[in-house]
């Protein structure tokens, strides 16, 4: 009795090691990830999760090159800052057979334009950025970008922004009708001028109480992400989410592979874990957001196909990815943000 009771210890010591010699750090959006796949992840390999989080692109990119870089393993960029982040070395390549379900990607997203080849990254979830009304307080027409830009009187001071750059300065372009990259002088000026106006009817620039704030009736209007705000209708009933004729803003977040990641096995079973369809579907079904992996939709909860924040009207305008401009123009934009949040 005493030999099979100092055997299961040793065995119960021999797991613990193991368990302890696996480590993976993640940089992740807020409130995205549920914390059960992490501890199924965590169960199925012995690899303790670590996980840090930003609330936008920006954050993310300015994190990583004030330091970051050989801290994390994997992050999870929106499709325009995979294309930055690859372009300024700050992504390892992904070896051809290194992920075994590879091939469970869905084929609209296997070569898309930001990461050819997916060289550097595996879809993660996608969706829309626009903003949503409270209707219960404003009875107009929503599905207008005059709602942010240029709002009517009962609604100026009760708007909150994304602290999103791209996000911002890409819905005032599809507002003004003018390219995401403009390098007209009098469209940037007329940009820059039209951000400082609208300024002046805005409450709050938050990410990580987008939700929030709405919920509990702190603002009238929020720009926001689609599922955020299918999770701030639970609550809410009278949060709405607009799709403006102008257009809105469409993305995918990824999962990366950051260059000098510290545990790089790691990084890689988990890659493929997330390209599981039951594991990705688990992702949805929390973040209320689609995917990009065949074979899910057994797992995914049905009430996500009908969701009103997934399907934009016929009258609604064409959704746009967040472009990427080169360096002299980015600047400028840059430029224009700095003077929109002083």
């Amino acid at each position: 009795m005493k030999l099979l009771t100092t055997s299961a210890m040793a065995l119960a010591l021999l797991a613990n090691t193991a368990a302890a010699d696996g480590e993976l750090v993640l940089y992740h959006w807020f409130e995205y990830m549920p914390a059960e796949l992490l501890e199924k992840f965590t169960a199925e390999t012995g690899i303790n999760v670590t996980m840090d989080t930003y609330d936008s692109n920006e954050a993310l990119l300015a994190s990583i090159k004030a330091g970051g870089l050989g801290t994390y393993d994997l992050a999870f960029p929106g499709d325009y800052m995979v294309q930055i982040m690859a372009g300024e070395g700050l992504l390892d390549t992904i070896a051809d057979g290194e992920l075994a379900n590879m091939g469970n990607i869905a084929p609209e997203w296997a070569d898309p334009s930001f990461d050819p080849g997916r060289m550097h990254s595996i879809p993660y979830q996608w969706g829309s950025t626009s903003f949503s009304v409270d209707t219960d307080k404003y009875s107009g027409d929503i599905n207008t970008t005059d709602i942010l830009f240029n709002p009517p009187a009962e609604l100026s001071g009760n708007i909150n922004m994304l602290d999103s750059q791209g996000e911002v300065m890409a819905l005032a372009s599809l507002h003004m009708g003018i390219p995401q990259c403009s390098t007209d002088r009098e469209q940037l000026s007329a940009l820059n001028d039209m951000l400082q106006e609208a300024k002046t009817h805005w409450a709050s620039f938050n990410s990580d109480t987008a939700k929030e704030v709405l919920v509990s009736g702190d603002v009238s209007v929020g720009m926001i992400y689609d599922g955020f705000s299918a999770k701030a209708r639970v609550d809410r009933p009278s949060v709405t989410y607009a799709f403006p004729t102008q257009g809105y803003v469409v993305w995918m977040d990824n999962v990366v592979l950051m260059n000098d990641a510290p545990n790089r096995e790691s990084a890689i079973a988990f890659m493929d874990f997330l390209l599981e369809p039951e594991n990705i579907a688990a992702v949805s079904n929390f973040a209320r957001y689609g995917l990009g992996v065949t074979g899910a939709e057994e797992f995914l909860d049905p009430e996500l196909a009908s969701l009103p924040e997934a399907n934009p009207p016929a009258v609604a305008g064409a959704g746009a990815f967040v472009a990427v401009c080169d360096e002299a123009t980015q600047a400028v934009y840059d430029q224009i943000w700095t003077n929109l949040k002083n």
